[in-house]
């Protein structure tokens, strides 16, 4: 029982520290490409929202992402145009589906020049 608590702490802070993370990272993206209301980036759902306006989607997207399995697959088309909206290549956003590799993408993408 102790060990499933321990466990529990342990993936809490390493859920809040990816959470702060890309927060931060999309929030800097966010100011990069003067997009207003960069502080959406921390907040749950209003962070997908600032995600499609730096992508330049249309918000109606939104109920895409609740919509099991496609909603996996719609991070891809944002993170391209998010890549393409920070004048990287847009292959980029095809990276967010690889594990590991998913977790440089938008560190990436906010803080190289």
């Amino acid at each position: 029982m102790v060990f499933m608590g321990g466990f529990f702490v342990i993936f809490c802070i390493v859920f809040l520290v990816f959470y702060v993370y890309h927060a931060l990272a999309l929030q800097a993206i966010a100011e990069k490409t003067n997009t207003e209301n960069a502080w959406f980036a921390w907040i749950p759902i209003l962070n997908l929202i600032l995600m499609l306006t730096i992508a330049k989607k249309p918000i109606w997207w939104i109920i895409l992402f609740f919509i099991p399995l496609l909603g996996f697959f719609m991070f891809i088309p944002v993170w391209m145009a998010i890549a393409e909206a920070r004048g990287k290549p847009n292959w980029w956003g095809i990276l967010i589906i690889v594990p590991v590799v998913n977790v440089i993408v938008p560190g990436y993408l906010a803080w190289a020049d």
